[in-house]
């Protein structure tokens, strides 16, 4: 893509997906973080997608992270197979080509994936996420590049929890104090060039809501996703240079009685030469701690939409329907 190219689909993008700038809010008072809180409530209340800068990663952390990525994935298929992803208890290993519907109507994507959680002891075998990462063998660099960037995304998350609360008039530590086990799933995504056949209604990633509160986007330059706005166009929403996506997922929906919306998002084909590109992104997904409950709360006090559900009965639900 040139940068001719990229720079017109900014300009476009950014005039309806809001760029946030995260460093007053970090680094601020509270004036500043709440100018940032206010930004970021009407981006999640409108649309549900927002582009933020300065958020604590450097871009050459995330170069490090995606050769690494890249190295994972050109892997023999024997090899990462050895490390398949096993039930949705565990959510963790690799999860080959056409495994995951993300329409469950729909033939299986075109992508492969390999998910990574919290590294430490197991505390609770019987919980969801309380469970071992699978390595491939003789790989430490590739496991300290990842845990590295799992706990620079992990203090990310945190801020932007917090501008949430703040962004919501709820006490700031609201949703950091619900997340403080890092739940969270860090998704290392590859989607290959396109094979010579398709099957009817294949895509890369079918449209879809994510399933948990917020979930921070990763991707390389060779685009193909797209969001659908209120007024139902799917708009593009690529890589920019010093940016990443933040979302919001049906969790936060939920939690903030609809004050925050969940949006439909989807990569779709590319053509022409570039159906022979690879595309790699990597989605960092954040879930409150599995014996959380979630609550409707937000700025309106409206009655509740939802009754109070665990975060465990819900997303185990949405993963056997995607599985």
């Amino acid at each position: 893509m040139s940068s001719a190219t990229v720079q017109n689909q900014v300009v476009t993008v950014t005039e309806k997906i809001p760029m946030v700038d995260m460093h007053p809010f970090i680094h601020g008072d509270l004036s500043q973080q709440e100018q940032v809180a206010q930004q970021i409530y009407q981006a999640c209340h409108k649309i549900g997608f927002l582009y933020l800068t300065k958020f604590g990663i450097e871009q050459s952390e995330i170069d490090r992270f995606f050769e690494q990525a890249r190295w994972f994935f050109a892997l023999p298929l024997d090899v990462k197979n050895s490390l398949s992803w096993k039930d949705h208890g565990s959510n963790r290993g690799y999860s080959p080509l056409e495994s995951e519907r993300l329409d469950p109507s729909l033939p299986g994507d075109l992508k492969e994936g390999f998910n990574v959680g919290k590294e430490g002891p197991i505390v609770h075998p019987a919980t969801a996420y309380d469970h071992p990462n699978l390595w491939p063998p003789e790989a430490e660099l590739f496991r300290e590049r990842v845990l590295s960037f799992f706990e620079a995304a992990s203090t990310a998350a945190q801020h932007i929890l917090r501008a949430f609360a703040l962004a919501l008039q709820l006490p700031i530590d609201y949703f950091a104090r619900r997340h403080d086990r890092q739940h969270f799933i860090l998704r290392l995504l590859h989607y290959p060039p396109l094979p010579e056949h398709l099957q009817t209604g294949q895509t890369r990633a079918a449209a879809h809501t994510d399933y948990g509160s917020i979930t921070l986007l990763f991707q390389d330059s060779v685009g193909g996703l797209e969001v659908c706005n209120q007024q139902g166009e799917w708009i593009p929403a690529p890589w920019i240079p010093g940016a990443i996506l933040v979302n919001t997922g049906d969790l936060m929906q939920r939690w903030t009685n609809h004050e925050f919306c969940s949006t439909p998002h989807r990569v779709v084909l590319p053509t022409g030469p570039q159906a022979q590109y690879s595309r790699y992104s990597t989605a960092f997904v954040v879930y409150p701690n599995f014996d959380a409950e979630i609550t409707c709360v937000g700025r309106h006090h409206r009655d509740p939409l939802y009754p109070p559900i665990l975060t465990q009965d819900y997303v185990l639900g949405r993963l056997q329907a995607t599985y």
